[in-house]
């Protein structure tokens, strides 16, 4: 039952403890775990006293376990009142009795956490800022632009009240309502006919660009004239081409998944800790008569920290300002700062873009083999499945995005 449960608990701490027999002094389940910590961590009394004085590196785990773990006002008054065999203590005892001889020792182990943690911390926000602009120029990306196109162009034309028209309407998050546009059939969307209008494009223009380079021949034909349309071909070229997407706007994925609220809070934080670790340095420290390697590492260690943080936080206001500015770029001026949710906006759209993609390309299969089967020739000159679905909108082809690089 509970009762033997609890005992067998009580059993398992009583063989972490590295010496029940040991005067404790502080809370058991406190002692267990600060002893267990050290054990593994392979450190000894004289090594945290060594870093606590001549400012030493320890690990970032040890640092934090002690400050969780800190001695309350009761056992920190036992821990002083001691005077019994030094040895008697177990080793959590021993570690904690150490730091009540130390001035300042917690205040010194906080620096010491801020001095080992600095550099990690900051290298990550660095590699986020650096994503973040990134990101932000991914969605000036070509295809990317030109599928907003399309998207407002088709949207117009069939006005069916989902797209209000005109650029300044347009929003972002229209994309992701594109397949809940049908067709005729009930399930062929909106998405699955832009993606066959750029596709076609796309291929062209990709053609296009081999034969001026010299990269390939697609077709027999004249390589000075135009570029003659095959239209299975080109959609194959063409579907490549925009399922490619994904790939080119990957930092914008990523930088969905971050809180940009976060972010600028991680700033402030490492801010904080300078502040405090200067405070320490200029006041606290100030007060005693000590010159050893500790106050140096300290001193060093603040100007050093003092540059990044600066750094840090003109970089989050530039990346701040970068981020509204292409905001405003999509969604115009009234719009509300809402943090990372443009991108989240276009990483769900990929997504879906990736899903359209595949069924077009089932979809462009299935018709080509139809096409072979039944002798009907060239499949350019037949509707796209797509096209069928949406009849609406073909007496206002996308020309004008056909013959647009």
């Amino acid at each position: 039952g509970a009762g033997n449960r609890n005992k067998t608990k009580d059993k398992e701490l009583a063989m972490a403890d590295p010496s029940p027999q040991h005067v404790s002094l502080l809370d058991f389940k406190k002692s267990c775990n600060l002893a267990v910590v050290f054990k593994a961590m392979n450190v000894s009394v004289e090594d945290i006293q060594d870093a606590l004085i001549e400012g030493n590196e320890l690990p970032r785990l040890l640092l934090e376990t002690i400050l969780r773990m800190k001695p309350n006002d009761e056992e920190e008054l036992k821990l002083r009142l001691y005077d019994g065999d030094y040895s008697q203590l177990g080793l959590a005892e021993q570690v904690m009795k150490a730091l009540t001889d130390i001035p300042f020792a917690y205040k010194r182990i906080s620096a010491l956490l801020f001095m080992s943690s600095l550099q990690e911390d900051a290298s990550s926000l660095r590699d986020s800022f650096l994503q973040l602009e990134a990101a932000c120029g991914e969605l000036k990306h070509r295809l990317f632009l030109k599928l907003l196109e399309a998207v407002l162009k088709t949207g117009n034309r069939l006005n069916d009240g989902t797209f209000r028209g005109g650029a300044n309407a347009f929003k972002l998050d229209t994309l992701l309502k594109l397949s809940d546009v049908k067709g005729a059939d009930g399930k062929t969307t909106l998405l699955h006919f832009v993606v066959q209008e750029i596709i076609r494009s796309e291929g062209v223009r990709e053609a296009r660009l081999a034969m001026e380079s010299g990269r390939s021949q697609p077709s027999g034909d004249d390589l000075n004239g135009p570029v003659q349309e095959d239209g299975e071909y080109y959609s194959k070229l063409g579907l490549k081409i925009v399922s490619g997407l994904s790939s080119e706007l990957v930092n914008a994925k990523n930088i969905a998944a971050l809180d940009a609220d976060a972010l600028s809070a991680s700033v402030l934080q490492l801010r904080r800790e300078l502040l405090n670790a200067k405070e320490f340095l200029n006041s606290d420290m100030a007060t005693i008569d000590e010159n050893g390697g500790f106050h140096r590492s300290l001193v060093r260690f603040v100007e050093d920290a003092e540059n990044e943080t600066n750094f840090l936080l003109k970089e989050e206001k530039r990346l701040r300002s970068l981020v509204k500015k292409t905001i405003r770029y999509f969604h115009g001026n009234d719009v509300k700062d809402d943090g990372f949710s443009l991108f989240v906006i276009v990483r769900d759209f990929l997504v879906m873009l990736d899903k359209a993609c595949k069924e077009v390309g089932a979809s462009q299969k299935k018709a080509a083999s139809q096409s072979r089967s039944s002798g009907s020739g060239n499949s350019a000159s037949q509707l796209n499945p797509q096209e069928k679905q949406f009849p609406a909108v073909l007496d206002d082809h996308l020309d004008s995005s056909d013959s647009n690089d």
